[in-house]
């Protein structure tokens, strides 16, 4: 996909441009920092799977792009966080309130952009996903150091905040092609099953992973008072002191105990867990696009399901 991804970089560039000197400075800097572009690819492998080659789709790949960069931007400053991808995050350098305002000229022109495409179901798909995705934000907020949090209620999280855009992304495709419903509904299902599993994984690492892999500090769930499940799991199997402890650790967002909790989740088997639950979404997104004809572009997603699952960074 390097060719159609190169496009993409394009599109990236050209619309990201502002007679605003900070708004470039900010919007390139984040941007620049690179990541995984998986709902870029999205957009592009359902386009593909389905025939369409126009152009609209490096367009809506941008656009996906830029509103999950506008969510990292908001996302960084509201957890305080001080690294991503392996970089100082733009609230550490530039400040608070200039990345919550470039943040809100990223969504501003994607959907400058998602208006462009002049397909009314393109805005319908992402006006919906945005607000989704603020309700998720909105969610997560309320339920920050609560160590009684449910797995649904975590998960509803995950389906909002995350798997939202992965699910929007893959729609897009079918969207392009004009595809039915009925296909444009098993896209929806496999990006909403592989961002579920993607953030699982994320959620894992942060009690696996180093600094340096992840490229953001190992702890910070713990220290921003995250219930995510592997600690959730940690908490229904381990021992009364044990339990105890992370949910001190969960109330307070206190990460001095990193390495002693990380010693819990691991012994408890919340690890595990937390990757067969992954893997559950993956293989629910496989299922998900059977229905699609069988091309490279499905073979690709089909791998993307194991390496998002798998992977280690």
């Amino acid at each position: 996909m390097a060719a159609e991804m190169r496009q993409v970089d394009d599109v990236i560039r050209r619309r990201l441009q502002s007679e605003v000197v900070l708004i470039n400075q900010i919007a390139h800097y984040i941007v620049s920092a690179g990541g995984k572009r998986i709902r870029p690819r999205l957009v592009l492998l359902f386009a593909s799977a389905f025939g369409f080659t126009g152009d609209e789709r490096f367009e809506l790949a941008a656009t996906v792009e830029f509103i999950h960069t506008a969510t990292l931007l908001h996302d960084d400053v509201v957890d305080e966080s001080s690294l991503r991808r392996g970089r100082q995050t733009a609230n550490a350098l530039f400040g608070n309130a200039a990345s919550v305002l470039v943040g809100d000229f990223l969504y501003s022109r994607a959907f400058q952009m998602m208006v462009g495409v002049e397909r009314m179901r393109v805005l319908e798909v992402l006006a919906d996903a945005t607000n989704v995705i603020a309700e998720g934000e909105v969610l997560q907020l309320m339920n920050m150091h609560d160590a009684d949090l449910s797995v649904d209620d975590y998960l509803r999280v995950i389906r909002y905040k995350t798997a939202k855009l992965f699910e929007a992304s893959a729609q897009l495709g079918a969207v392009l092609a004009n595809a039915d419903r009925a296909l444009e509904t098993a896209c929806a299902d496999y990006g909403r099953a592989l961002g579920t599993a993607f953030q699982l994984i994320d959620d894992l690492l942060d009690y696996e992973g180093d600094t340096q892999a992840l490229g953001k500090n190992v702890g910070d769930d713990l220290r921003e008072g995250k219930p995510t499940l592997p600690l959730l799991i940690a908490m229904e199997r381990g021992t009364p002191a044990e339990r105890q402890t992370i949910r001190h650790a969960i109330e307070h967002g206190e990460s001095e105990r990193l390495g002693e909790i990380i010693s819990i989740v691991r012994h408890t088997g919340a690890l595990e867990v937390t990757r067969d639950a992954a893997r559950s979404e993956a293989d629910k997104a496989r299922k998900a696009i059977c229905v699609l004809p069988a091309t490279p572009a499905r073979e690709a997603l089909l791998e993307l399901c194991v390496r998002s699952v798998e992977r280690s960074s």
